[in-house]
């Protein structure tokens, strides 16, 4: 089965065609969220891109299988297993139990990515739900002379694993360079060598999540959850693992050394990972001041915002740039995504009040193939935006008399709108319908009330503010908080 799809690897660092190992299956691995916090815009990006994938595979024909974890235990706050459990930190701030955390961002994580619009993927299984099977690989590494166990540690033995594969395959590095990077072993430390990373983790008397192991009391390191889950539902080879491009020097290297020391295969055929995301400039993050979470974004409700933008403006804006570069949010670059995105609904909302004519002016199928060219150079959602243009022109140009189109012509160019627009991005008309606006507003409502009831006014009042800038007028009452049109 070829389509012509062609996708950058990050393994070969090129576009190569793509070739499923049992087509028309595909298996796509992504690494999920770690639900201990809101999710933030750099993930939604991700997902957002994941999603376009998924869609447009599907739309060339093939049966995919999209697997993609929730991490909800393991993930300590430094890449090289130091500090706390993120979640018992956040759990003892919060003062609730771990899963309660982990329940309630996984809940925003599902509402956020509702409001974008993505598809749910085929499978969403969890770290904690999984604690067998992580603990079987780990068994099969050590077996296999990749792994060692110091006083209820297991580490992987990185020196011995690169003496027969090569662990820097995914991101090209020398090895010789990490090392030298890497700060020398202090006298108490049990690994054997600076670059071995944890597989599982010895439970302190006051660890809130532990689980029984062959190797005591303890919990799984962050990267062997993906090792396993992928295994488990895609099988030791599978075709597509993505994620953000922050996870390729660490996680997913370590995955690759993960899998390959248990199976002896390279787990993933096609490694595809997002940019990351910049705010007028410079990086995007919560340390710098200028990283905000969707409902900031949403409601307008953040210093370096004039105003909030709608979650299908949000999207479309992300789909004007590709996947593999980075992403620049700024006010002047929303607004014109804004202008943007009511152009192309404005137009398609036109379509039905099309008169057809016997003669026809424009070729729809050379407009289609040229969409389809677009998403199979590498999933090229600027280009394919580019075309779905030239659709817009042509609607615009039949409805203002100053061109012909046929009866046929013009179900083709419905097929095509409904096919790229609604299918393949994943765009919607926000003023189609009411129900959506509700169920963003009842959201925004009780991070307000949840604000209000920490005594954290500033924010109450900045998404009060920002919702009157943007129309809309909040009402506290006895009964709640109720909104209306200004």
């Amino acid at each position: 089965m070829d389509t012509g799809l062609q996708l950058y690897n990050t393994l070969s660092r090129k576009k190569e065609l793509f070739q499923p190992l049992n087509a028309p299956n595909v298996g796509m691995y992504v690494c999920g969220p770690t639900v201990y916090s809101d999710v933030h815009l750099g993930n939604c990006r991700t997902f957002i891109s994941f999603d376009l994938i998924f869609r447009y595979l599907k739309y060339a024909g093939y049966k995919v299988r999209y697997v993609r974890n929730i991490t909800d235990a393991g993930h300590l706050e430094g890449d090289r297993d130091e500090g706390d459990d993120k979640f018992a930190k956040r759990a003892k701030l919060e003062q609730l139990e771990p899963m309660e955390i982990v329940q309630k961002y996984t809940l925003g994580f599902h509402d956020v990515l509702r409001m974008f619009n993505t598809q749910p993927p085929s499978i969403e299984p969890t770290a904690t739900g999984h604690i067998i099977e992580q603990i079987e690989m780990i068994k099969v590494i050590i077996a296999n002379g990749y792994g060692y166990e110091v006083d209820g540690n297991v580490y992987f033995d990185v020196e011995k694993y690169s003496k027969e594969y090569n662990y820097t395959i995914l991101t090209n590095r020398n090895l010789e360079d990490m090392l030298n990077n890497t700060r020398e072993l202090g006298g108490q430390d049990e690994k054997r060598g600076r670059l071995d990373f944890a597989l599982w983790i010895k439970a302190k008397p006051e660890t809130l999540m532990q689980w029984q192991s062959p190797w005591g009391m303890g919990f799984p390191g962050w990267h062997i959850e993906c090792s396993a889950m992928s295994a488990k539902y895609l099988g030791a080879e599978f075709d597509i693992h993505g994620g953000g491009m922050d996870l390729a020097a660490t996680h997913h290297t370590n995955e690759i050394a993960q899998s390959e020391a248990c199976s002896h295969k390279q787990p993933a055929r096609y490694w595809m990972h997002t940019n990351m995301l910049t705010v007028n400039g410079t990086r995007m993050s919560k340390s710098a001041g200028n990283g905000f979470l969707p409902l900031e974004l949403f409601t307008g409700a953040h210093p370096l915002l004039k105003k909030g933008y709608s979650p299908m403006t949000v999207k479309f804006f992300m789909l004007q740039a590709h996947y593999r570069s980075t992403l620049d949010f700024s006010n002047d670059a929303l607004d014109a995504s804004e202008k943007g995105f009511r152009r192309l609904m404005s137009a398609i909302g036109l379509l039905d009040k099309l008169s057809v004519s016997e003669q026809n002016d424009f070729d729809i199928d050379a407009l289609k193939e040229k969409c389809i060219a677009a998403m199979n150079d590498d999933f090229n959602s600027p280009i394919l935006v580019a075309e779905l243009f030239e659709a817009v022109r042509i609607i615009n140009t039949v409805y203002d008399g100053k061109g012909k189109i046929s009866a046929d012509a013009l179900e083709k160019l419905k097929q095509l709108i409904n096919d790229f627009v609604f299918d393949i991005l994943g765009l919607k008309d926000e003023d189609a319908g009411g129900n959506d606006l509700n169920g963003v507003l009842d959201m925004v409502i009780n991070l307000r009330t949840e604000a209000k009831a920490n005594k954290d006014y500033a924010t109450s009042d900045r998404i009060r503010i920002g919702l009157q800038e943007l129309g809309i007028q909040l009402k506290d009452g006895k009964e709640g908080t109720t909104w209306s049109k200004a």
